[in-house]
Order: structure tokens, then sequence, then C-alpha cells
């Protein structure tokens, strides 16, 4: 696809949708298009400058899960740069959460998760729903990769549920980073490696990690949940 993206019929297919059930995850391999992909890269920097204002504001070089110049996670984007809902209501998404959620989906978070060179960048093994609260119904993660993603550069490894025996929310511990971590155990977990424009859907109670960037670039990954 070389534009705004339209979502082939079989976009998810039910091989994917017994995966889905089965382990907790899917892969959707490079199927946002160009255009789709650069507006939502458009919204990069402007998330680190806002952390890193935050940063500064407070004295910090660290806040909560942020660390200033190596990792970010910023939060609600789309409420200050309105173009990004041309893709988190457009066709791809309506889509995905049409064949996995039905009918009615709700946005319930949104975030820009970058990594940039440094190895202070991994982040411990938790589910999503960890960083919710106890009483909830699972939902949905899309991790839209903007860049390339490697082992190298902080891929997300997942421990699907075949591997981790878990399918609901766990309790978990707060480190020192501020990560709340769910799993000691010695299973390494399954590597997503995926071109620019993938996406990587799986329940909030999958358990995942990621890598640290070794690179000299940013790993930039956009979150829809």
């Amino acid at each position: 696809m070389n534009s705004s993206t339209q979502p082939p019929v079989d976009l998810v297919t039910e091989a994917m949708l017994r995966q889905y059930r089965d382990d907790g995850y899917f892969i959707l391999d490079s199927v946002i298009g160009a255009d789709d992909l650069e507006l939502l890269r458009s919204g990069a920097q402007f998330s680190i400058d806002t952390a890193d204002a935050q940063m500064d504001a407070a004295g910090v070089e660290r806040l909560g899960i942020n660390a200033k110049g190596k990792r970010y996670f910023t939060p609600m984007v789309y409420q200050q740069r309105p173009e990004l809902r041309e893709f988190i209501f457009g066709s791809v998404m309506a889509e995905i959460c049409r064949r996995v959620l039905g009918e009615n989906a709700y946005l319930f978070w949104e975030q820009y998760v970058i990594k940039a060179a440094d190895p202070d960048t991994k982040f411990a093994w938790h589910q999503d729903s960890g960083y919710v609260h106890e009483n909830h119904e699972p939902y949905l993660t899309c991790w839209i990769a903007l860049d390339d993603v490697t082992e190298r550069n902080g891929s997300v490894y997942l421990l699907p549920y075949s591997r981790s025996g878990i399918r609901s929310y766990v309790k978990h511990l707060k480190i020192d980073t501020g990560d709340e971590v769910c799993y000691f155990g010695n299973d390494p977990g399954m590597p997503v490696v995926v071109p620019a424009g993938s996406i990587v859907c799986f329940s909030s109670t999958v358990i995942h990690r990621s890598g640290a960037n070794l690179t000299d670039t940013m790993r930039r990954v956009y979150l829809l949940q």
C-alpha cells in the first residue's frame, strides 16, 4: 500500500482470530500505507518534546516510567494533535476492532512509546492490564511499528498463553524504575521482528517485555488500546 490505507477484505483472518483466542495475539504485517505511516510519525517528536518539558519543569531526569533522552511513554497525544484521529478512527482500526471486539469498540488509551539509542531502554515483563486495575475486562492492544523493529532496537517479546500458562490478570510488583513486573521466570519470550507499518495485536493479559535499543536510531511505536 502506497498511501492512505484501505484494509483488504481478509485483513484479520479466521486463523488470526483463533490465534488470538488460543495464544492472545496475532500480527498484521506491513498493513499501514505510507501516508498513514507518515501521519503517525508526525506526532513522535511532539510526544518527546512534551515529555521533556514535563521533566524539565519538575527538575528531574525520570518522571514515572519516562527517562529523558532514553525512553518515552506519552499518552493521549491525539487530544492535542487531532489529525491523528484520521488513523485512529479510520478503516484499518475499525476493521481490526470489528473482527476482534465486535461492533461496539471504544478508544481506551493512546500513547507513543519511543526508545532512543541507549542501553537503559528495556521495559520489564508486564501485562498492560497491570497498569490499570484488578477488576476490568481484558482489552485489545494494537502495537504499531513506526520503524522497522528488530531485537537490536528494542523489539517487544511476547509470552503467548501457551508458554506462560496465564490468561488472566496477575498481581504486579513495582520496581525502582517505575516498571510494574509480573513475571520473573526464565522464558525469554517470543521476539516480534516486523517492518514499519505492521501492527501487533494482543490481549491486555498477554505478558510481554521489550529490549533495549542498542542501535544509533530511535525505535518508535504508536499504541492504541
